[in-house]
């Protein structure tokens, strides 16, 4: 076994990196394609989940593996190698395997337990064999992995861990109150009719919403849903709407969900601020605060703006939301800046140094604060969006509108948080609430059953590994004993078809009983860990042919391939 997982995750990579890198489905199947193609890779398979981007392949060198899988993701997600290379981990073989599995348990998730990720590894399957990317042993990994993780959430407690990342953000939207609390009367709209829409759809109507409005561009798909959520015994009223109809529902609803594949912003700053605007009767301007009890925006030069700036950057003296002396800064948008660099950088406190005197009051405040950026950005290659501190809006209990963002990349604009009466949780703020959850005492039942179920798999793997040898072995015996029965035909020519009979059963049972106990415990002995070399003494003792055994293993593959190529309605599809 030679497996190789080669990926980054909201473990190893900031939300930049991970929407940055997204792929979507059409770029997975061409990634499978280009792995399969490429020379150390037999198999492959990739798991693109909202956190999570990973390569898996079955290779014939580890060095090589590393290098051209990591190629090929920066190929296709379109990200430099230099610059993906830093937040890419690499799991070998045993390791690959335990990471899968605790993949599958939750124990590697965003919000820790949640079983939402079983379904998208059913789907990286599905996906893999579709493209007859997947061999025997991707098939059994990833099928393996679906056991180990229902076992896990079936015997041991993990679901009280943890939760849908659905669960998880609308319980952050919430505050303080319980979600069925919070969401009892208010209008939802939900953009968006897959896996992760029609959850949030269904955990809304249970928590008592009075509307749940569904947009999705396949207007059928919407509809479906709707119609399911109507049928759902909740009493809430639901409906399907076309995509472009989204910014007038947005007018109506007080909290919306969004989930697509869409590659680019579904709601922008403006379209929230419109929608707010309209409202309130007043006009929201994106990055003004809103003076209390008043529809426009309060005075302040702490969010004075100026056209000319070259990177449309704002800034001023707001509390703790700057950079050395509290100077503000901000951006519309953390997309303006990632990967941006320090030249770039420098270039705005250029701007700034040239300033006239009535348009900054601290010009070498705010050149000073740029070049501190510009030096966080060398280090780290991005610079984060800071954002003003503020009482929060479900504290004050003037949130207008509360928006929950589930896609990677994202759907909803990062600048309307400056949106007063806005209110947004997306996948970075999910990972930094969830940060320090506590982990439960099941989640070391769950760590000691993933580390059994490795230590089967390779076993099991370990010791099918030597099964075309003692295929072979056993084939070499029934040819010895039918030229010893035609040879004792040509001296015998009259003997009496029952002693035949008899003689050929006697040797038969002769050579069962000398071949038993030894590949009985070949197979036991190849089942541990460094057990792959008695498959060769095996050959080496008995001389066996390895055209032979490999014949077995092409018959083994020839196979596995009908398996893959039957149709999927088949239920014999793939390895049981």
């Amino acid at each position: 076994m030679s497996l190789l997982v080669v990926g980054l995750s909201h473990r190893s990579a900031p939300v930049s990196v991970l929407e940055r890198a997204a792929l979507s489905a059409d770029a997975q199947a061409k990634l499978l394609q280009d792995a399969l193609a490429a020379e150390p890779a037999a198999e492959a398979a990739v798991l693109a989940t909202c956190n999570r981007i990973e390569l898996y392949a079955d290779v014939d060198k580890f060095h090589a593996g590393v290098a051209e899988l990591s190629t090929l993701l920066a190929q296709h997600s379109g990200v430099g190698l230099e610059e993906l290379t830093p937040y890419l981990y690499v799991h070998y073989e045993d390791r690959a395997v335990h990471h899968l599995f605790s993949v599958a348990c939750g124990l590697d998730s965003m919000v820790v337990g949640e079983g939402q990720i079983l379904g998208q590894i059913k789907d990286a399957l599905a996906r893999s064999q579709e493209l007859h990317t997947a061999g025997r042993l991707l098939n059994d990994l990833f099928q393996q992995s679906l056991r180990v993780g229902k076992r896990a959430h079936s015997e041991t407690g993990i679901d009280r861990a943890g939760q849908s990342l659905v669960t998880f953000g609308l319980e952050q939207l919430a505050g303080r109150e319980p979600v069925e609390t919070w969401a009892k009367g208010k209008r939802a709209l939900v953009i968006g009719a897959g896996s992760m829409s029609s959850l949030a759809a269904a955990t809304l109507a249970r928590a008592g919403v009075h509307e749940v409005v569904v947009a999705n561009r396949t207007l059928d798909r919407a509809h479906r849903l709707a119609e399911i959520l109507s049928e759902g015994g909740t009493g809430t009223i639901a409906r399907a709407v076309p995509m472009d109809q989204v910014a007038a529902e947005l007018t109506r609803a007080d909290v919306a969900v969004s989930c697509t594949g869409a590659t680019g912003l579904v709601l922008t700053a403006e379209a929230v601020a419109a929608g707010v605007a309209d409202r309130t009767g007043a006009p929201v301007m994106v990055g003004a605060p809103l003076a209390p009890g008043s529809g426009t925006p309060a005075p302040s030069a702490a969010y004075d703006t100026d056209e000319a700036c070259p990177l449309g950057l704002s800034g001023g003296a707001g509390e703790g939301a700057g950079v050395g002396r509290g100077v503000g800064f901000s951006v519309m948008g953390e997309d303006a800046v990632a990967g941006m660099d320090a030249a770039t950088l420098e270039q705005h406190a250029a701007w700034v140094d040239n300033a006239p005197a009535e348009r900054r009051d601290d010009p070498q405040s705010e050149a000073d604060t740029i070049t501190a950026l510009a030096a966080a950005v060398t280090a780290t290659g991005r610079v984060p969006e800071r954002r003003r501190r503020r009482p929060s809006m479900v504290e004050t209990g003037n949130v207008l509108l509360a928006l929950l963002d589930l896609a990677m990349p994202r759907d909803i604009d990062g600048a309307v948080h400056r949106i007063d009466g806005v209110r947004l949780v997306d996948i970075e703020s999910l990972a930094e609430a969830s940060a320090d959850a506590p982990m439960a005492e099941d989640v070391e039942r769950v760590r000691g059953l993933v580390s059994d179920e490795v230590a089967a798999f390779g076993a099991a793997q370990r010791a099918a590994h030597i099964t075309p040898t003692v295929v072979a072995l056993r084939t070499m015996a029934a040819d010895v004993v039918a030229n010893e029965i035609a040879r004792l035909d040509g001296r015998l020519p009259g003997l009496p078809e029952k002693e035949r009979a008899e003689i050929t059963q006697t040797v038969r049972r002769v050579v069962d009983k000398l071949l038993h106990a030894p590949t009985v415990r070949v197979k036991q002995l190849a089942s541990e860990p460094g057990g792959a070399g008695y498959a060769d003494a095996l050959r080496t003792l008995f001389d066996l042919d390895p055209q032979t055994v490999a014949a077995v293993s092409r018959a083994d593959k020839i196979n596995e391939s009908n398996d893959q190529n039957a149709s999927p309605s088949d239920p014999n599809r793939g390895r049981a």
